[in-house]
């Protein structure tokens, strides 16, 4: 357990544990806001038991370049070789925006889970963001017109859009049905209620993407912008005819972001083999007593590092306690 008052840094810790998993912020921060006011760059190092070894793995964040990673004092160029030495879940106060937030908070829950259990897919959601950079690029430049040059270099990367996005959609739906009955299951023992809570993943068009992409060409082209795909698609959040995102209090949220990490924990876990490890940033902070106690509950096995400005919730004992102030652990 980190203890510490309010603002000496806790959140900062958890969030460079979670950058030596997956190079991203949990907190989706910037790389620049991750560098110290005044300095260059910034240098993150994490000991990690791999297979009853230690695995020292290190980050040297210098934007606007790339960051530098190591593992055992190798560079290391992909993601996926980081997600070998740690995983990470993490809870945070910060969820609500799953539920209460746009859709691309929901998208990136997903897509974060699949990276997790599937290392391979980091390169699709790259290939996404590229592709459609260099796509709005050139609608920019067509400036509305359809030239035949224009025409047939948009040919090219509608091409490459609809292999990417076509494998990225399907391997999203079949996490969403994967980890529904996880949720379900999570939020019932969570709340103790009876309505069924249910994930939807709802699509930014109709038919097959090919088609639908060439039909929203000159929709494209007018506004500059690719306007479906998976990109802009969304989860579906309900607990039995009610959509959780405007029809649930507050806590009844709370507990869905909650059932929605257990359930993703699982997957990953089921996925990989062995369990990622837990971050709770001050996770019980803003839960009622019922849902604190519940989530203590149903905390799953294995190692966590949980931050907190007060005392820990009943049942829950910290092996290990350290004093954050002024940077510095006591």
């Amino acid at each position: 357990m980190i203890s510490g008052h309010n603002g000496a840094g806790k959140t900062s810790l958890l969030e460079a544990i979670g950058y030596l998993s997956v190079q991203e912020s949990f907190r989706g921060s910037p790389r620049e806001a991750l560098v110290r006011v005044g300095a260059s760059s910034a240098v993150i190092r994490g000991e990690f038991e791999e297979q009853s070894r230690p695995t020292l793995v290190e980050v040297k964040i210098a934007p606007p370049r790339r960051d530098v990673v190591q593992r055992n004092r190798q560079r290391v160029s992909r993601v996926r070789e980081l997600l070998e030495t740690s995983r990470v879940t993490v809870f945070s106060p910060d969820d609500l925006s799953l539920v209460k937030g746009g859709p691309a908070e929901r998208r990136r829950y997903l897509d974060d889970v699949l990276v997790s259990a599937f290392p391979r897919h980091a390169t699709l959601r790259q290939s996404l963001d590229r592709i459609l950079r260099q796509r709005g690029v050139l609608l920019r430049q067509a400036g509305g017109r359809l030239s035949p040059e224009i025409e047939a270099t948009l040919d090219v990367w509608d091409e490459q859009l609809v292999d990417v996005a076509d494998e990225l959609t399907a391997a999203r739906q079949q996490l969403v049905a994967e980890l529904n009955p996880w949720v379900r299951d999570a939020f019932s023992r969570l709340t103790k209620l009876p309505e069924s809570l249910e994930l939807t993943y709802e699509l930014s068009y109709a038919g097959d993407f090919r088609t639908a992409l060439g039909l929203a060409r000159a929709s494209d082209l007018k506004r500059q912008s690719t306007g479906i795909g998976p990109h802009r698609d969304e989860v579906m959040i309900d607990l039995g005819d009610l959509d959780a995102r405007s029809r649930l209090s507050q806590g009844r949220q709370r507990a869905v972001t909650l059932a929605l990490r257990l359930a993703s924990h699982e997957v990953v876990t089921h996925h990989v083999g062995s369990r990622p490890l837990l971050l709770l940033d001050d996770a019980f902070s803003e839960l009622d007593e019922a849902t604190a106690n519940a989530l203590v509950r149903e905390l799953p096995e294995g190692q966590a590092v949980l931050t907190t400005a007060g005392p820990l919730p009943l049942g829950l004992e910290a092996a290990v306690t350290r004093f954050l102030e002024q940077g510095t652990l006591s």
